[in-house]
């Protein structure tokens, strides 16, 4: 199966989308979760999939052993390494030696695939959620006023569109706080998650996630004969495995044997593009989060936040319009506002404003 068949399945997260095509019902904070944090560990997820990249996941030899007996035993048992010998002994390749008190098991490539998988359905989630909470009333509510407008039929029929909303915002007016709390909820569920998945890839990795891209960057600035490369350390591409049989009289021999996991130059690529690309979301977070809470308790932010579409005869009706409203009443006129463009919205400003008044 070739990359391109491979990455078919993660299309429709990356594929471009024209204007006007759905509403938009997220923030581009938002999008980055289950969007691009998705896509790229989706993609992950099928890289350490395709044996073609790098031919033989794990390859032993050593041992009086059929290769793919070998092979198979190996990965299935899991590889160790060693540490280095404080004795001064020089090891062929680090991680190999003489056995001693104590090793290190490399069992975790075994669950890559699906742990990378596990984490782009979690980044998902709360999109899925989302999804489902909202049920497609933004896009059944706006679908007449995001069309493209190729005339006057279009745009008299664009107007009729905007006055059913208009009725409809004005009828249900007060009712939409469950469902701003609800896209709340979600979002701070992009919060929760992504400061989790550092820590749970850190327990993954057996707690050298935290500092793994600080000591890449360490080793790219350390002379050469003085750098020891953490990838290596943490994605060994040599270790050794202990092959088990009987022997002639029944008694257990044990077989050693070097296995090389080629599997291991792309788990160290993916692993390193994870840290700095979850590091950089996790800080922006933590602005997005101070962000959020800023509109929840500041009045006046939520109010240009309407009024920033508006053209200067405007500005003062839509600061009006959510002068008082709920918080529910102004994220829908927000949303709303997210999916007209500028021309629908000042006219949706002046009919939204005058139904208020006449129902007053």
């Amino acid at each position: 199966m070739t990359i391109a068949n491979l990455l078919m399945p993660v299309a429709g997260l990356i594929k471009a989308r024209y204007a006007g095509a759905k509403a938009e019902i997220d923030s581009p904070f938002f999008r980055l979760h289950y969007r691009t944090t998705a896509t790229l560990l989706f993609v992950s997820c099928l890289l350490v999939t395709a044996n073609d990249l790098i031919g033989s996941t794990i390859s032993c030899f050593g041992a009086d052993v059929p290769g793919n007996v070998l092979n198979t035993y190996c990965w299935i048992m899991s590889t160790f390494s060693v540490p280095n010998n404080p004795s001064g002994h020089v090891a062929a390749h680090p991680g190999l030696g003489p056995e001693g008190d104590s090793e290190t098991v490399h069992a975790y490539y075994q669950w890559v695939p699906f742990v990378l998988f596990l984490q782009g359905v979690m980044f998902y989630l709360p999109h899925y959620l989302w999804k489902t909470f909202e049920h497609k009333k933004m896009d059944k509510i706006t679908s007449g006023v995001r069309m493209k407008t190729h005339g006057q039929m279009d745009m008299d029929s664009k107007r009729d569109s905007l006055g059913n909303l208009v009725d409809y915002l004005c009828k249900t007016s007060g009712t939409h706080d469950g469902y701003a709390f609800k896209y709340l909820f979600c979002d701070m569920l992009n919060v929760v998650n992504v400061v989790g998945q550092i820590y749970f890839i850190d327990f993954f990795l057996g707690g050298v996630f935290m500092t793994y891209g600080t000591e890449v960057i360490d080793f790219m600035n350390t002379n050469d004969e003085n750098r020891t490369d953490p990838m290596m350390k943490v994605f060994p591409r040599v270790t050794k495995c202990t092959f088990h049989h009987y022997g002639p009289s029944g008694t257990v021999n044990k077989k050693d044997a070097l296995c090389v996991l080629g599997l291991n130059i792309i788990n160290e690529k993916i692993y390193v593009t994870l840290w700095f690309w979850l590091v950089t979301l996790a800080i922006l977070t933590a602005f997005y989060l101070i962000y959020v809470v800023a509109i929840v308790a500041v009045p006046g932010l939520r109010r240009s936040m309407v009024a920033r579409k508006a053209k200067q005869g405007h500005v003062d009706q839509a600061f009006h319009l959510v002068k008082n409203a709920s918080i529910g009443d102004w994220f829908m006129i927000y949303i709303v506002s997210r999916n007209m463009d500028s021309t629908m919205y000042n006219i949706f400003i002046e009919e939204i404003t005058e139904k208020y008044k006449t129902k007053a």
